[in-house]
This record gives C-alpha cells, sequence and structure tokens, in this order.
C-alpha cells in the first residue's frame, strides 16, 4: 500500500468516502434511536458492554497467533492494498459520500 507501512486494508476501505458516510449515517440512526427509546438503549448498552468484553477476551486468546502468522498478515495485507488500488481506479464512486 503506497509508501505508509503502518497502512492496512482495513483503515483505507474505512477511510474511502462512500464507506465512512455509510458509518456516519448509521452511527446518528443507532443513537437517535437510543435517544428516542429508552427500553431500546438499556437493551443496546447490555449488548455494548457484552461486546466490548467478548472483543477484549477475543483479542487476549488470539495474539500469540496472531504473531506467529504476522508475515503471512504482511502478504495478504500488501494484496489486498493493491486490489483495493485497483478497485478505486476503476469505480472512482467510491470517492464520494453515499448521498452523490
Amino acid at each position: 500500500c503506497l509508501s505508509d507501512v503502518q497502512e492496512n486494508v482495513l483503515q483505507r476501505v474505512l477511510q474511502l468516502p462512500v464507506v465512512s458516510s455509510t458509518c456516519e449515517t448509521l452511527q446518528r440512526t443507532y443513537t437517535s434511536t437510543k435517544e428516542a427509546h429508552p427500553l431500546m438503549a438499556s437493551v443496546c448498552e447490555v449488548y455494548e458492554r457484552g461486546v466490548q468484553g467478548a472483543g477484549a477476551l477475543a483479542m487476549w486468546g488470539m495474539e500469540p497467533v496472531v504473531r506467529r502468522l504476522e508475515p503471512q498478515f504482511a502478504v495478504a495485507n500488501n494484496l489486498a492494498c493493491r486490489g483495493l488500488d485497483h478497485l478505486e481506479e476503476k469505480i472512482p464512486a467510491l470517492q464520494y459520500p453515499v448521498d452523490k
């Protein structure tokens, strides 16, 4: 991916205007739904805490595996970034927010 060693394909995808504007819209909808419906807000908060805990546990358990597979991840990331470069060239709409 370009010249930035730390860059990864997930970061690049999330930075695409079409993806970031979609995520912002979903976040606003989720937040407004929680504000409008107190019961839904309490259910969502329980769910959010559970997901955070499960995510932290999964990362802790996967850390040794991730370290061993780091070279393979780097190769896969490089290939995915090149594929994303190609997609960005061929599909200019990826550079525009959803509303455009």
